[in-house]
C-alpha cells in the first residue's frame, strides 16, 4: 500500500469541503490561547486528542467552538490558514475552497473584517509559496435563525469580491434548508454560488429541500441520499457534485466502519462523489489520509482514485478553462505513473 500512499500524494487534486476552523490543531490552539492570554478546558495537546471521540455530530461541534474561541486576532486567522495550506500541498492539493463560519466569530465580538483579512493574507501566502489557488465559502449556521444568517449576508458586502459561495452547517437534524431558502434567493441574487450540506445525519427529504428550495450548485456530504433510489438517480442525472468526507463519516458514526463506506457504490451510481477532509483536526487525518482510507478499506484502484480527483476539480468552482488544465495534470500523472 506504500506504493498507492504515494500515488495519492502525488496525484493532483482540489479540496471542496474544508472547514478552516476545523482544521485547528491542538498545538495551534495552545499557542494561540497562549497568546491572546486565554484559558481553554484543557491541559495538553494530547488531553484535547483525548476528547476527540465522538458518538455524533453534536458532541463534535460542542468541542469544535470551544476550540474556535481562541481564534482572535487577524494573525491568529492567518496562521491557521498557512497552517492547513502547508498541509494541503504535501497532499497534493493543487486548489481549495475553503468554508469558514463568520458568526461563529461575530457571536464573540470579533469583527467580520478580521476574520476576512486574516484568512486573505494565509489564502495569499498559499499562492506565493506552493502554488494553490483557492476561494471562500462563508457558512451559515443552521442552528442559528435566518434572520442572523442575513445579517452575516449584509456583513459580508464589502467582502463579496472575495467571497465565491455560500454554505449551510452545523447541526443538521431538527434544522433543514427550507429554514434558509430566502436568504440562499438572496445570495444568489448577489451572483453567489450556492452550497449546502445534507444528508449527512439529515434525512434524504433535506437533500430534497437543499435541491428544491435552496437549488444549491453542490451538495455537502449526501451520503443518506443513497437511501432513496429515485434521488439518487436525479443527482446522477443532473451531475450533482458530493463532497463526501470518509473520515468525518466514520468519526461521526455516519458509518461503523470504513469498510461499509459506500464512495465507491457512489461512483457506480454515476454520483459525481468527491474525497475531503471537513475538519482534519478533529477527525484524525488530511484529504489525502481520507484518499488512503477509503482505498485500503474499499480496494479502491488507481483510476477509481483518478475518477475521484478529476470529480474534484469537475465539481469545484474554478473557470472552466482552469479544470481543463488541472484535468490535463491528472491525465499526464496517471500516464506517468502507470
Amino acid at each position: 500500500m506504500a506504493d498507492l500512499s504515494r500515488f495519492i500524494a502525488g496525484l493532483p487534486k482540489a479540496e471542496l469541503h474544508l472547514h478552516i476552523e476545523g482544521s485547528l490543531e491542538p498545538e495551534l490552539m495552545f499557542a494561540l490561547a497562549g497568546r491572546n492570554g486565554l484559558t481553554i478546558p484543557f491541559t495538553s495537546a494530547d488531553a484535547v486528542r483525548a476528547a476527540y471521540q465522538f458518538s455524533n455530530l453534536q458532541d463534535f461541534l460542542d468541542i469544535y467552538y470551544q476550540g474556535a474561541a481562541v481564534l482572535v486576532t487577524e494573525r491568529d486567522f492567518h496562521d491557521l490558514t498557512v497552517a492547513y495550506f502547508d498541509r494541503a500541498a504535501a497532499d497534493g492539493v493543487k486548489h481549495a475552497e475553503i468554508m469558514f463560519d463568520p458568526q461563529t466569530h461575530t457571536a464573540r465580538g470579533i469583527a467580520f473584517d478580521t476574520v476576512m483579512r486574516g484568512l486573505l493574507s494565509g489564502m495569499a501566502d498559499a499562492k506565493a509559496r506552493h502554488g494553490i489557488t483557492s476561494c471562500l465559502i462563508m457558512s451559515f449556521l443552521r442552528h442559528l435563525s435566518e434572520e442572523d444568517a442575513f445579517a452575516t449576508l449584509e456583513q459580508s458586502r464589502p467582502w463579496l469580491s472575495h467571497i465565491t459561495a455560500v454554505g449551510l452547517d452545523s447541526s443538521e437534524v431538527g434544522n433543514p434548508p427550507s429554514r434558509f431558502a430566502r436568504v440562499f434567493a438572496a445570495a444568489r441574487e448577489l451572483g453567489l454560488k450556492l452550497c449546502a450540506h445534507a444528508g449527512e445525519e439529515g434525512p434524504p427529504d433535506y437533500v430534497r429541500e437543499a435541491l428544491d428550495l435552496l437549488a444549491i450548485d453542490r451538495l455537502d456530504h449526501g451520503n443518506r441520499s443513497l437511501e432513496d433510489p429515485v434521488l439518487t438517480a436525479r443527482l446522477a442525472g443532473a451531475g450533482m457534485t458530493l463532497t463526501v468526507c470518509p473520515l468525518s463519516n466514520l468519526k461521526l458514526r455516519v458509518v461503523h466502519a470504513m469498510a461499509d463506506h459506500p464512495i465507491d457504490r457512489m461512483l457506480r451510481e454515476g454520483l459525481r462523489a468527491t474525497v475531503n477532509s471537513d475538519d482534519p483536526a478533529y477527525f484524525g487525518g488530511y484529504v489525502a489520509d481520507n484518499y488512503v482510507a477509503v482505498a485500503e478499506a474499499r480496494g479502491l484502484g488507481r483510476q477509481e482514485l483518478a475518477t475521484l480527483a478529476r470529480n474534484s476539480f469537475l465539481g469545484s468552482f474554478l473557470p472552466d478553462e482552469a479544470v481543463a488544465a488541472h484535468l490535463a495534470r491528472i491525465d499526464a500523472y496517471v500516464a506517468e505513473a502507470a
